[in-house]
């Protein structure tokens, strides 16, 4: 009996092997499937943002990190400055564009900054479409440093116009000329009262209570947020001096330089104190960022599979 059980032995090997669960995983055949998710992952970037200009990517190195792992991922033009609402119809005809030309069903939307209102009004617009959305230091309640330059605006146009010029010439080297810009309109959708006007009209996934978290699925449409509360984080990067700045509107509040904490907040809140300042959210500058501190590609590639894991 001895002999024949040792006979028997291969074949129950055999068995398991091509049973669920086990069997030879995606590591053992050299296959990195830990990011590839069920539906496509698009990023979204924020005010003054652009999907590439030469190689120079707004999420620094996140696609490829993201890509590396198995996930499909796509960076939609959309204006570098404007309303949410405009925005967010850009975003929307980029993303039936790709699901008629390869047949995707849904998308999971991450967006930095301006991008997480402009994935939101997607998300309320079309949620047959979207399969989760995740808001990275955006401004929900508004940003204090809009407000404060709503206010200079007022008193002159120069700053408008200035910012207009900019942001056109980020989406002309871009490649995007034709996008239209609109500064104030931008700043609109950023100031404080800009924002509560948004969130009235697109409340999925809001905060229940002040710096709370809100509903984790609205429609169908999975919600997450993540924000920094740290501003001067590398000695080489020239933006921390800025970020430092645009800081001082926050007063004692935490911040990511232009962000409250609890303004990053929407949906499931899956982290708020990341030691990073705005920047460092998309592995700005060129990656620069507190010694130690979490490394933005590998919280964007475990966020990628806390979405495989989801089955989404």
């Amino acid at each position: 009996m001895r002999h024949a059980g040792f006979r028997i032995v291969p074949w129950l090997v055999a068995l398991l092997l091509v049973l669920p669960g086990f069997g030879v995983r995606a590591a053992d055949t050299g296959i990195d499937r830990y990011t590839q998710t069920r539906h496509p992952i698009v990023l979204v970037h924020g005010l003054f943002g652009f999907h590439t200009i030469g190689p120079l990517d707004y999420f620094h190195g996140v696609a490829d990190a993201l890509r590396a792992g198995g996930a499909t991922v796509y960076a939609p033009a959309v204006s570098a400055a404007n309303l949410s609402e405009v925005r967010g119809e850009q975003l929307l005809q980029e993303l039936l564009a790709l699901k008629a030309a390869y047949g995707h069903e849904k998308f999971h939307l991450i967006g930095h900054s301006h991008g997480g209102p402009t994935a939101r009004y997607v998300a309320a617009v079309a949620p047959e479409i979207v399969a989760s959305v995740t808001t990275v230091g955006s401004p929900h309640t508004g940003s204090k440093t809009a407000d404060a330059m709503k206010d200079v605006s007022r008193r002159s146009s120069l700053p408008a116009w200035l910012a207009n010029t900019v942001s056109g010439a980020l989406s002309w080297l871009a490649g995007e000329p034709g996008l239209p810009q609109d500064a104030l309109g931008a700043l609109t959708s950023l100031d404080s009262a800009g924002a509560a006007v948004f969130n009235r009209r697109f409340p999925q996934g809001m905060p229940l209570t002040p710096c709370g978290e809100g509903a984790a699925v609205v429609n169908g449409v999975h919600y997450f947020s993540m924000g920094g509360t740290r501003i001067n984080t590398n000695a080489l990067d020239a933006s921390d001096a800025v970020l430092a700045i645009t800081s001082r509107d926050f007063g004692h509040e935490p911040n990511d330089g232009l962000v409250g904490r609890c303004s990053s907040h929407w949906g499931t809140v899956l982290r708020d104190d990341y030691e990073w300042n705005h920047l460092d959210q998309v592995n700005q500058a060129l990656g620069l960022r507190a010694p130690l501190s979490p490394d933005p590609l590998a919280v964007y590639r475990l966020h990628a599979n806390r979405l495989r894991r989801l089955g989404l």
